[in-house]
């Protein structure tokens, strides 16, 4: 269980800031200020999955199991970058959590 990832939907996109909202409070009461560690964030992505309304899901990394417990998130795979972007966590959560992803914008090649 040490590599699993967990999601959380929260429903649809037009309605889902005071959820985001929430959960970045809850994120920065639980381990503090974004920064403190690059295996602990929040990512999001808007999916449609062929609905006309997209709806958001948040994805939490294996060191944030305990909040995304805390919301009663469900396990999932680890999710593609594709779309994805960092809710609340430092950039560094990126390189630690993506390793051999694709290259950001921004990052320079090893």
């Amino acid at each position: 269980m040490m590599n699993a990832w967990f999601t959380k939907n929260l429903g649809d996109a037009m309605l889902a800031g005071e959820a985001l909202a929430q959960l970045e409070a809850l994120f920065l009461s639980t381990y503090g200020k974004p920064g403190s560690s690059a295996d602990v964030a929040i990512f999001m992505r808007h999916e449609s999955e062929g609905r006309l309304h997209c709806e958001v899901k948040a994805y939490f990394p294996p060191g944030a199991a305990a909040l995304a417990k805390a919301v009663d998130a469900d396990l999932c795979a680890r999710p593609s970058q594709d779309g994805l972007s960092l809710l609340v966590g430092t950039e560094d959560a990126w390189q630690a959590l993506f390793p051999n992803g694709r290259e950001r914008v921004g990052m320079a090649p090893e």
